[in-house]
C-alpha cells in the first residue's frame, strides 16, 4: 500500500464521518463558553501572569488559577500546581493524604493503571501505602459496567474509607466508564454510606463529555495537565478538584502540614497554564477527530478498533488491537515518524520504570511525556494494543495517522 493509497483512504474516510465530526464541534463549543465565562468571573488579567519563587507566598495568579478550576468544575475548592511531576504523582499524593493506617481503599473498577500498583502495595514497595497500613481491596468491571450487586454486599460486610475509580480503561481491553455511569454507582454507594469518598481518576477525560464527575456527586477527582487540560501549553503538573476539608488535606501532603497551599512557587509558569486551559476546549476536540479518523481507518484496514468510530466516548484514547509485536512496533513507531520533536527517533521496547511488561513508546511532543500531543504506546504483551491518543490540530493528527499506516503497511 503507497502513500497514495493511504491519503485516499483516509479523505475518504472523513467524508463518511461528517455527523461525528459535527457532534464534537458542538462539545467544543459548550467547553468553549464555559472556560471563556470561568476566566472572565474570575477577572483573570495580565497580573495573573506575575511569577513567584522560593516559597511561593501569596501567589495572586496560582490563586485566581485554582478559583478558575473550580467554576470549570463547579467544585467547592482546588488545587492546581506545577510542583505535581504527573497525573500519577497527583493519585498517589491524593491516596496518602487521604487515607489513615488501618483504613481500607477499594477500587470498583477493577486493577488500577500499572504505575499506582506500587503507590497501591499492589506490587511491594516499602513506601506505598500498604507498609503503612491501609489495606486494599478491589471489585472488577463485569461486562464494561459496574458490579452493582457486589459492590453493595461489599459495602454492607467491610468499612471502607475510600472507593477510587479509573475511568480511562489504561492498559486494560475494557471501555473506558461514562459519565452516567459514574452517576448511577455514586448514588449506590451513598445511600449505603455517605461518609466514603469518592475518589475519580479524570485523566484522559476532561472535556469529552457535557458533565464532570463532580457534577455527579464525586468528592474528589483528578487529573494531569500534560493530558486534556493543559492544552500542550502546560509544561507540567495536574489538578485536584473537590470538597474543601479534602483539598485542604492534599495541600498539605503536597507541601507540609501546617503550610500546605500557603506555598508553592509558580517560578514562571502561570501564563502556560491560563493559556493551555484557554486553548483546551479546540485541542481536546482535535484529539476527538483524530481518534474517530483512527478508529475508521484501521477497522477499515481489518484490526480491531475500540471504540468504533461511531460509538460513544468518554475520553481521548484510541485502542488499536494488532494480535501480533511486529505490528504495534511498527505502527508505533510510525506515530514516532510522523511526529514533529524527534521523528528521527526510532522507539524500541524498554523496561519503563512502573511498569511489568517492556513498552513501546511513541511521544514526539513538544512537552516530554505529553499525552494530549499525538501519541501512541503499549505494552508488549498479547494482545498486542496500542493506545493512541492525542493530537493539538486534526491537521497534524491527520499526518501522523499516515505516516503510522505507511510504516505499517511497507
Amino acid at each position: 500500500m503507497n502513500r497514495e493509497q493511504i491519503v485516499k483512504l483516509v479523505n475518504d474516510a472523513e467524508e463518511n464521518l461528517v455527523n461525528e465530526f459535527k457532534n464534537i464541534d458542538s462539545l467544543e463549543d459548550f467547553y468553549s463558553d464555559k472556560v471563556l465565562k470561568a476566566f472572565q468571573d474570575n477577572k483573570v488579567s495580565e497580573g495573573s501572569f506575575t511569577s513567584t519563587t522560593g516559597y511561593g507566598y501569596s501567589d495572586l495568579g496560582r490563586e485566581t488559577l485554582e478559583n478558575v478550576y473550580k467554576s470549570l468544575f463547579n467544585s467547592e475548592d482546588a488545587i492546581v500546581r506545577n510542583q505535581f511531576v504527573s497525573g500519577s504523582h497527583a493519585l498517589s499524593v491524593t491516596l496518602f493524604a487521604l487515607l489513615r493506617p488501618g483504613d481500607k481503599l477499594l477500587s470498583i473498577s477493577g486493577l488500577p493503571y500499572d504505575t499506582l500498583h506500587e503507590v497501591i502495595g499492589i506490587n511491594d514497595n516499602p513506601s506505598s501505602l500498604k507498609s503503612f497500613g491501609v489495606s486494599y481491596d478491589q471489585i472488577d468491571l463485569v461486562n464494561d459496567d459496574f458490579n452493582d450487586e457486589a459492590i453493595k454486599e461489599y459495602l454492607f460486610l467491610n468499612k471502607v474509607k475510600v472507593i477510587e475509580i479509573q475511568r480511562s480503561k489504561g492498559y486494560s481491553t475494557r471501555k473506558s466508564i461514562s459519565i452516567d455511569k459514574i452517576e448511577r454507582i455514586i448514588k449506590l454507594i451513598k445511600s449505603i454510606d455517605f461518609n466514603i469518598i469518592v475518589m475519580i481518576d479524570n485523566c484522559y477525560c476532561e472535556f469529552c463529555e457535557y458533565k464532570n464527575p463532580i457534577e455527579v456527586g464525586a468528592d474528589i477527582i483528578v487529573g494531569s495537565l500534560i493530558k486534556n487540560l493543559g492544552g500542550g501549553i502546560a509544561p507540567n503538573g495536574a489538578y485536584v478538584v473537590g470538597k474543601h476539608d479534602l483539598i485542604e488535606l492534599v495541600g498539605e501532603r503536597l507541601t507540609l502540614p501546617g503550610e500546605g497551599r500557603e506555598v508553592g512557587p509558580t517560578l514562571g509558569v502561570n501564563r502556560s497554564l491560563f493559556q493551555g486551559l484557554f486553548l483546551a476546549p479546540s485541542v481536546v476536540a482535535s484529539s476527538l477527530k483524530t481518534a474517530v479518523l483512527t478508529s475508521y481507518v484501521l477497522n477499515k484496514l481489518g484490526y480491531k478498533v475500540s471504540p468504533g468510530y461511531d460509538e460513544y466516548r468518554c475520553d481521548i484514547v484510541q485502542n488499536i488491537e494488532f494480535g501480533n509485536s511486529d505490528d504495534l512496533i511498527h505502527y508505533v513507531q510510525g506515530i514516532q515518524a510522523g511526529s514533529p520533536i524527534d521523528s528521527n527517533a526510532l522507539p524500541l521496547p524498554w523496561d519503563m520504570p512502573g511498569y511489568k511488561d517492556q513498552v513501546i513508546m511513541a511521544a514526539g511532543c513538544f512537552t516530554q511525556g505529553s499525552s494530549i500531543e499525538l501519541s501512541c504506546d503499549g505494552p508488549i504483551r498479547p494482545p498486542f494494543i496500542a493506545y493512541q491518543q492525542g493530537g493539538l490540530t486534526y491537521r497534524y493528527g491527520k499526518l501522523g495517522l499516515i505516516k503510522a499506516i505507511e510504516y505499517l503497511k511497507k
